[in-house]
């Protein structure tokens, strides 16, 4: 595994403190979660904020740690070992934080971002709809402006924290004659008895963390609660594009931890389990499995913590589209096959309830769908990827004179 040497001070004692929360949450509050007898785990938020890990990357004054992405990657590692659901409500005190520490009035961020932090309220994020997932700007999702306030109408569907969220960003359509990128603006909005909260769908994994369907009907948002006031009406996409770095960057992260668990517990199997008088790691049917494990987890986490560095030091937006897209896409795929790994190596007792593998199958399966499919973090990585191609040809060596007939232009046909 890449060596912790390469943290910094910060790093390592964000790192000692997670491993800490992490041993701290008692294996029923898992198996509960995943049997579906605790449906939001309350208390998971509020322990983490008494070991001082929620908000790391906001400002002090704020109750943050007024860190950088490196050290939230750390945490997330960590926390991702606990399965996909925990990791997820862990992240969305920064992914929702993030939209209200850049967006957000000073008296938002005093109202919620403060107490998100601390753990005083929950939040969530209202993105997804029935009608479609990866068509953002295509939301039905309607908000009306009468007087000082907005009526909002509409569905979101699998929201992570739905149920126990005491507010939640919402994107609405706010100018429906508008082109789709100035259409659609962020709210900040208070569960009342026009919100409804329901549970109405079963998961094949990531069970336990609230995913609810949200319906507003005919809710009443103040003006003050457009995310960053009324300067930013029909400004979503500039909420939504910035959203896609928290969101994708803290998926990457839990994957490590989820694909970290299964491995260990596979290689620490296939140390013990024997087979023809050998234990099985011997084979190497068993240890190839092991290494590409290992080298795939390692590949994944340096362009994890790279990408996060890159953030950290506010790279071209061009490029962290790129690398962001590439961190979720792989680090996500990535766990999808160690865990795969650690089924296959583990056998038939893999696949029962008397290891968690199973459960890590079940909740990997998800991320590589959540947050923008793979298949659009593909999109973004080879759009983003041609645009930079046509700069580097102004500044790189001509590559296709290097052979030795380039000068024949005649053979050159493109048409």
């Amino acid at each position: 595994m890449i060596s912790e040497a390469l943290f910094g001070e910060q790093e390592k004692q964000i790192k000692k403190k997670a491993i800490e929360f992490v041993k701290s949450i008692p294996r029923t509050l898992i198996l509960d979660m995943d049997a579906e007898r605790v449906k939001y785990p309350k208390e998971f938020l509020k322990l983490a904020a008494k070991f001082d890990l929620l908000g790391l990357r906001f400002p002090k004054k704020y109750g943050g740690k007024g860190l950088g992405w490196t050290s939230e990657v750390v945490a997330l590692e960590e926390i991702g070992v606990l399965g996909t659901a925990l990791a997820c409500l862990y992240s969305l005190v920064s992914i929702v934080g993030e939209a209200i520490n850049v967006f957000g009035t000073e008296e938002q961020k005093e109202k919620y971002l403060k107490p998100t932090i601390e753990a005083k309220i929950a939040t969530a994020e209202g993105l997804t709809e029935p009608r479609g997932g990866s068509d953002f700007f295509g939301a039905t999702t309607y908000a009306k402006r009468e007087g000082d306030y907005f009526v909002l109408r509409g569905k979101k569907r699998f929201i992570v924290g739905g149920e126990g969220a005491d507010y939640f960003l919402v994107y609405a359509k706010t100018d429906p004659e508008a082109k789709p990128h100035n259409s659609m603006t962020a709210f900040l909005v208070e569960r009342d008895k026009t919100v409804k909260v329901e549970h109405i769908y079963g998961l094949m994994g990531t069970r336990g963390g609230g995913t609810a369907r949200i319906s507003f009907n005919g809710t009443k948002v103040p003006i003050e609660n457009v995310l960053g006031g009324e300067k930013n009406i029909n400004r979503g996409a500039d909420v939504f594009y910035q959203m896609m770095i928290p969101e994708r960057m803290t998926s990457a992260a839990g994957a490590l931890g989820m694909a970290r668990a299964a491995l260990h517990i596979a290689a620490d199997y296939s140390t013990k389990r024997k087979a023809f008088n050998k234990p099985i790691k011997s084979f190497q049917a068993v240890s190839f499995k092991v290494a590409e494990s290992i080298t795939e987890l390692d590949a994944a986490r340096a362009l994890v913590y790279e990408t996060a560095r890159a953030i950290d030091r506010g790279d071209d937006p061009s490029i962290l589209r790129r690398l962001v897209s590439e961190s979720k896409s792989f680090a996500t795929d990535m766990a999808w096959k160690v865990v795969n790994h650690a089924m296959q190596i583990m056998g038939g007792i893999g696949y029962t309830d008397v290891y968690p593998i199973e459960r890590l199958l079940r909740d990997t399966r998800l991320i590589m769908i959540w947050t923008g499919t793979n298949e659009i973090m593909k999109l973004i990585i080879q759009h983003e990827f041609y645009k930079e191609l046509q700069v580097l040809k102004q500044k790189e060596r001509d590559l296709e004179k290097d052979a030795t007939n380039s000068d024949l232009e005649e053979e050159k046909v493109f048409e």
